[in-house]
């Protein structure tokens, strides 16, 4: 199972963080655009723009890892997130494009304060596959 060094995570969650509140100081969408660029990007290419601006400054030697799988799953959930908000801002509906992205800066700020949301949904995925697999 590939893992991904946490401090990699961690600079995805910052530039999540970062992104969000610039969209709500300056009342710019846009750059919810910006952000959903650079998460569909790093899902499709596994390359993510604000670890690799990070990595330079980065130590990851001896540092603890997270399942590439689950990264992948957060990350997912970032792009939904981000999708549903920028959908409201072009249907003008800006105060449920703002919950979408209330929602996933507070995931994203809990996950660096060292509680994953995401995980606890896939793990609770996990088990109900798991249960389902049982019970069939």
């Amino acid at each position: 199972m590939k893992e991904i060094p946490e401090p990699y995570v961690k600079a995805n969650q910052t530039g999540i963080v970062l992104f969000v509140i610039l969209t709500a100081v300056f009342n710019q969408p846009y750059i919810l655009l910006a952000l959903w660029i650079i998460q569909v990007l790093g899902l499709l290419t596994g390359k993510n723009a604000f670890v690799l601006l990070a990595k330079p400054f980065l130590r990851v030697q001896g540092k603890p890892t997270q399942a590439l799988e689950l990264q992948r799953f957060n990350n997912v959930l970032a792009v939904l997130f981000l999708t549903l908000s920028l959908l409201f801002f072009a249907l003008q509906l800006p105060v449920f494009g703002y919950i979408f992205a209330a929602m996933l800066f507070l995931a994203a700020f809990v996950a660096l304060c060292g509680y994953c949301i995401g995980c606890t949904v896939y793990f609770q995925y996990k088990q109900f596959k798991a249960r389902r697999r049982i019970h069939s």
